[in-house]
């Protein structure tokens, strides 16, 4: 029981994960994939005009700052895939 309210309180649902990312990339495609069904394990891919001429890691980090400190948090973790539009 004290597991799933924690799971309750932590986790974060998909379309908040996709309105952060979004908001710091307005012209993003983002996908979204709850990878073991307990809101808490998720794969994003996004693809984004915003990634030209970065590195991954330089993507991976707009990525993560778009999520404004709630990965560790709110969010466990996330597996992401980035690609230039």
């Amino acid at each position: 029981m004290v597991k799933r309210l924690y799971e309750k309180i932590m986790a974060m649902n998909l379309k908040e994960i996709e309105s952060y990312i979004k908001e710091a990339l307005p012209d993003a495609v983002v996908e979204i994939q709850d990878l073991a069904g307990d809101g808490n394990h998720y794969s994003a891919t996004v693809i984004s005009s915003q990634f030209s001429g970065k590195t991954k890691i330089q993507q991976h980090k707009m990525v993560y700052n778009s999520l404004k400190g709630k990965m560790g948090n709110e969010l466990h973790a996330l597996a992401i895939k980035t690609k230039e539009q």
